[in-house]
């Protein structure tokens, strides 16, 4: 269960807390925590061991939009880092890439990252492709594998419907992907669903790991010509995730930032207030450090 949320560095200066027994709670070294940098980059945190999942460092505006999708014509990222890139990364134990599309992977995180850190993929061919730009302790998570004292699963999941992918050019260009459960002892399971549509598979590590926390991917992203079909979970999935386990809380990033995300925090806000969820579902802004 969440026992309290706080902003990040940059936030922490226009907050007030007031009553010494408040301000007490927050001197406390917290032992999980899942920080919300920007777009789908997130740093886990269990005790001492902290994974930084799915860098997209690069200044706003850096790269063109990503063509043939909702509102190409904008730039990426949509807005800027929270905090400078050097101070995403500092400690930092391992990397997480669920896959290697730009806005989960990119240039900037490639230069930035020390070549020596750990780092962990889905498949060979995400390995050797970030072995070629100069990484040199890449780790292939298959099933599961322990670091730091955390053991992380991976997860299944489809970047899109089976329609999508049924045309084979979109198929490549959606590639596969991956989630990652983690689990720690004394602490609460942490469920980063990755880039997936609702899918049986989803379900079922939903019912395997009984996570007590599920962060969700869930800015509907479009392709052009597909509208409606969206690449992603959107506001349905995240009502779909607390219907499956009403006890976890849902902490939903991945909006706001590219240029193809259709449905934005505002809206999702609006959405899990009108279900009556919205005590469930966590909305965290740039910089912003939930801890549990």
């Amino acid at each position: 269960m969440l026992i309290k949320t706080f902003a990040g560095a940059l936030m922490l200066a226009s907050t007030v807390f007031t009553g010494a027994a408040f301000a007490e709670s927050y001197t406390r070294e917290p032992s999980h925590q899942i920080q919300q940098i920007r777009n789908a980059t997130i740093k886990v945190t269990y005790g001492e061991t902290t994974f930084l999942i799915d860098p997209m460092l690069a200044e706003q505006g850096a790269y063109p939009g990503f063509p043939d999708t909702y509102r190409s014509e904008l730039r990426n990222p949509l807005v800027g880092l929270p905090m400078a890139a050097e101070d995403v990364i500092e400690g930092t134990d391992a990397v997480i890439v669920t896959h290697t599309h730009l806005d989960h992977w990119d240039d900037a995180a490639q230069k930035l990252l020390p070549k020596n850190i750990p780092l962990f993929v889905q498949n060979g061919a995400d390995a050797e492709l970030i072995r070629s730009q100069g990484f040199k302790d890449v780790r292939i998570l298959d099933g599961e594998a322990e670091f730091g004292g955390v053991i992380l699963h991976k997860t299944g999941g489809q970047h899109g419907s089976n329609t999508l992918y049924a045309i084979p050019e979109l198929a490549k260009a959606l590639g596969e992907i991956m989630g990652v459960v983690f689990e720690a002892e004394g602490q609460e399971t942490t469920y980063v669903v990755g880039d997936t549509v609702w899918r049986d598979e989803v379900v079922q590590s939903l019912e395997r790991f009984q996570p007590d926390v599920v962060v969700l991917n869930a800015g509907a992203a479009e392709l052009t010509g597909f509208e409606g079909d969206s690449i992603i979970m959107g506001k349905e999935d995240t009502l779909r995730v607390h219907r499956a386990l009403p006890d976890a809380d849902i902490v939903a990033v991945h909006m706001d930032a590219v240029n193809h995300m259709t449905l934005s925090r505002e809206e999702l806000a609006e959405f899990v207030e009108n279900e009556g969820i919205d005590e469930r579902v966590l909305i965290p802004a740039d910089g912003e450090i939930l801890s549990f």
